[in-house]
């Protein structure tokens, strides 16, 4: 019997470095591709104007619950106060007031026995780091009370300067157009309801 030698080739199995550094090179390019299409700092700003706009809700929201247990606002002094006189928030029948600066609303708002908003809530609204919410109301009898803020996202932006070319209500707040110092780069704000 005769056993025959067999020539046993050496295979190289793996990449070359030129193919190594192709993929690399494709993958960096479509890693690019995705972050200018899904654009990060755009969606954390989109998420915190959202953010924003929930807490405007539930401060509108509890301004309006106080409002129809008490028959007044909480910056009025009484029912029978119609002009918005005799407190810290007599600006209010004509310009901004921003709870962050101050707190007589939210004091009111979330005093024991309302509690229309939690301490957290209002401790989270009023901080340093926050985009802050103003309050608006025309302070004539049947005036909407809207709760405004400055957008911070491309898409946001686009909604406030929708809202302020088209046609809105008679006591829409003047200041949530074109207000280049509370409403950010844009000029316009984001007003609820």
């Amino acid at each position: 019997m005769k056993i025959e030698k067999m020539k046993i080739e050496n295979f190289t199995k793996g990449f070359t470095m030129i193919e190594l550094l192709i993929v690399i090179a494709v993958l960096g390019i479509l890693a690019v591709a995705v972050l200018s299409a899904i654009n990060p700092i755009e969606q954390i700003n989109r998420s915190r104007d959202t953010g924003t706009r929930s807490d405007a809700e539930q401060l509108i929201g509890a301004i309006d619950r106080y409002y129809a247990t008490n028959g007044y606002y909480p910056w009025q002094t009484g029912a029978t106060d119609t002009d918005n006189t005799g407190t810290a928030w007599q600006a209010v029948s004509d310009s901004w007031v921003a709870p962050a600066d101050d707190t007589v609303v939210l004091t009111e708002l979330s005093s024991e026995g309302r509690a229309e908003i939690k301490e957290s809530f209002v401790t989270r609204i009023t901080g340093s780091d926050y985009n802050s919410l103003f309050v608006y109301n025309g302070g004539d009898q049947g005036d909407s009370t809207y709760v405004c803020f400055a957008p911070q996202s491309a898409n946001f932006t686009t909604e406030a300067a929708d809202r302020c070319d088209a046609a809105l209500p008679g006591d829409y707040p003047a200041s949530a157009c074109d207000n280049l110092d509370d409403c950010g780069n844009g000029g316009n704000c984001i007003c609820l309801p």
